[in-house]
């Protein structure tokens, strides 16, 4: 049960983001300099040798700010993807290995975080024992799979596989129900394809072709490792049958709709529309209690796959399984198996060249198993109370900037803006770590790796379960300390900041208020925005769907989203491809709204303070400065592609410049005119928040 998947896909929007500057002629700013206090004893935060100066600012302020960097840096081999944010994510791995050396290396008591923590690395870690075992830690599940006579033990094998990790067509999570966000339900999604999304299998253009035919050789080759007869013909049918379930699933477009996701069903109604895919048998499985209600995700999927699952014969299923299970264990396994998925999903679909070494990819295993664990240990050595307290002040300066902001909003009416600050008053933040940290009680032994994975992904099934009808947890987080990234929630209506991204360029707390603003500002403001992005605002400040909106301002509200579809969807960063405006429109929206409330905020935080200079630059500036230095990244074209099917973000070039083409105070700070690239007419510059 794959919590993190739905839980996304419901609208907890994950704001992944990634300086500068010598002195712009004082022909391009409309403040001189002359007039501000010049100031040398603050930090800028800025990164002056990353600039551009051959590209000018009111041409394409990304590569303006980070256009040096950008032509002299190279992807590392075993990236897809470098910059601000990779860069701390890496730096995230090396301070947690560090912590994971030291837990193995002591003489941990058993039980302990140590223990854990120690021998989970250790056993991803003893490369050889795994190349001499091949595949013989899935071969019960193999087996398993290999000794089902009916579609009524299939369905059970299904529920069973389900508990760890391995993928079926019914995907499931436990999280708040929609209607009733104080208690958790169970939701469907739908599920079962070993690519990326159903257009890899449905488009008919030579790209996609290319990367069928690769596909089916990587299926083809880990069947041939698990000694399967007939591999090629068998490895045909599993793309053909992926291929039917890729044709009855809905697009990612579809999928962001809260209107038409939330439909509850009756255990009764549930179990009819999966027609001989016999939901009590797989429930079961799962142990999951008595409910009196399921939400499906997808409705139309499922009455289809229902009527898939008889018209596939057993032993198809059976081989589709076998398949899912070694995709799902590959990298845990010995080195052909890890080839294979290294050379399809990173090397072809995203063209990284090269394996990531092997102590990064154990670290990145267990502080994903053993999250919050691995997580105190982190907090404890890298995080500072000084910084959480920082970042509270400036979080409670954005909310101030944004209730402003709604107050100001001249295109709704006094209604509307009473429910928005009425969710808005209800926001909770939550900064660095949680307040109580999970336990993770299962059995971990340094010679045993699959079977660590399996205790540790059926005990958080069986956590998620235990769940179902109970009250929501408030304290959980979606993200351990040591990641990288922030995030709202939606039917919590709150928004998260981890400790690992409390760090320059996001947050700098030797640099002056300017930058931090313009970086972790707009992301506060950007995971504040999602509470009010197109699927956001469809949420109340408990977290419940429920229409807040005066009908006149909604439909207001979608025009200027609309204008940000077109905006968006005009931006191709190659000749047969674009961004999916529609797609990412939630995340646009965040940008544009987290850039509008930080830079008020920032404004606000100005009132009878000395304006400063610093680095030859005004206050305003090294604002956007700011902004424009967290989004730095580069991203191989395989990836990119990939991107821009399966990700609701656009590219980071566009998340700058496209936000800032449309907020008049960067056209006053850098004298933006007509004839100028980013400029556009005032009556055409989209204003949402």
């Amino acid at each position: 049960m794959k919590k993190t998947t739905l839980a996304l896909a419901i609208g907890v929007g994950i704001a992944m983001l990634s300086g500068c500057s010598q002195q712009l002629n004082s022909s391009n700013t409309t403040q001189s300099a002359q007039s501000l206090a010049v100031a040398n004893t603050v930090q800028s935060g800025i990164d002056t040798e990353n600039f551009d100066q051959s590209v000018r600012a009111q041409d394409d302020f990304f590569r303006h700010v980070n256009g040096k960097w950008l032509n002299s840096t190279d992807i590392p081999s075993d990236k897809s993807a470098w910059g601000s944010f990779y860069k701390l994510a890496d730096d995230s791995d090396k301070a947690v290995n560090a912590l994971i050396q030291e837990a193995k290396d002591s003489a941990a008591q058993p039980g302990s975080s140590a223990q854990k923590i120690g021998d989970f690395y250790a056993s991803f870690m003893a490369e050889q024992q795994l190349n001499e075992l091949g595949y013989e830690p899935i071969k019960p599940l193999l087996e398993k799979i290999a000794n089902v006579k009916n579609y009524q033990q299939l369905s059970a094998l299904m529920g069973e596989l389900s508990r760890y990790n391995i993928q079926v067509p019914v995907g499931l999570a436990v999280i708040p129900d929609g209607k009733d966000a104080t208690t958790n339900a169970l939701y469907m999604w739908q599920s079962g394809i070993g690519m990326p999304d159903r257009d890899y299998y449905l488009k008919e253009d030579e790209k996609s072709a290319e990367l069928r035919a690769a596909y089916l050789a990587m299926v083809t080759e880990k069947l041939q490792l698990i000694g399967e007869p007939q591999a090629k013909k068998k490895a045909q049918t599993i793309l053909e049958l992926e291929t039917k379930i890729a044709k009855i699933m809905w697009d990612r477009t579809k999928t962001r709709e809260i209107s038409l996701i939330y439909n509850p069903q009756t255990p009764q109604q549930w179990d009819k529309t999966l027609g001989q895919l016999d939901w009590p048998k797989f429930a079961q499985a799962l142990a999951l209690p008595q409910m009196d209600k399921v939400i499906v995700s997808q409705p139309s999927f499922f009455a289809e796959l229902g009527t898939l699952f008889s018209q596939v014969s057993v032993s198809d299923w059976q081989d589709y399984l076998k398949y899912q299970t070694v995709n799902e264990f590959s990298n845990l396994l010995s080195e052909p198996f890890a080839k294979s998925h290294f050379e399809f999903y990173s090397k072809t679909l995203r063209g990284v060249t090269e394996q990531q070494a092997r102590w990064q990819r154990g670290v990145r295993l267990t502080s994903g198993t053993l999250g919050e664990e691995v997580g105190k240990l982190y907090v404890e050595k890298h995080f500072s109370p000084a910084a959480k307290d920082r970042m509270e002040e400036l979080v409670k300066n954005l909310i101030e900037a944004y209730r402003i902001s709604i107050n100001d909003l001249d295109w709704m009416s006094d209604e509307t803006k009473q429910a928005a600050q009425e969710k808005l008053s209800k926001f909770r933040y939550k900064i660095g770590y949680p307040n109580k940290w999970r336990e993770y009680n299962f059995e971990i032994k340094a010679d045993d790796l699959v079977g660590n994975v399996m205790r540790a992904a059926e005990f958080e099934s069986t956590r998620q379960i235990s769940m179902i009808g109970k009250p929501v947890d408030k304290e959980q987080w979606e993200m351990t300390p040591q990641t990288v990234n922030a995030y709202y929630h939606p039917l919590k209506n709150e928004i998260v900041f981890p400790a690992a991204i409390l760090q320059p360029p996001f947050f700098n707390m030797e640099a002056d208020d300017a930058v931090n603003y313009g970086g972790i500002g707009a992301v506060i403001g950007h995971e504040l925005g999602h509470g009010f992005d197109d699927q956001g605002a469809q949420f109340d400040g408990d977290g419940n769907i429920r229409n807040w909106w005066h009908e006149a301002d909604l439909a207001k509200f979608k025009t200027r989203g609309d204008a940000l579809v077109e905006q968006y969807g005009n931006y191709k960063p190659f000749d047969d491809a674009h961004v999916n405006g529609r797609l990412t429109l939630g995340e646009n929206i965040g940008d544009l709204g987290g850039l509008t409330v930080a830079y008020k905020a920032y404004q606000l935080s100005l009132k009878d303070k000395p304006r400063q200079v610093l680095d030859g630059y005004t206050p305003e500036q090294r604002f956007f400065i700011g902004f424009a230095q967290v989004w730095r990244a580069k991203v191989r074209e395989a990836a990119l592609r990939e991107r821009l099917v399966t990700d609701n973000h656009s590219p980071a070039e566009y998340r700058a410049n496209g936000s800032l083409t449309n907020f008049t105070p960067f056209y006053e700070a850098f004298a933006l005119k007509e004839g100028d690239k980013l400029y556009k007419p005032e009556n055409e510059r989209v204003k949402i928040w």
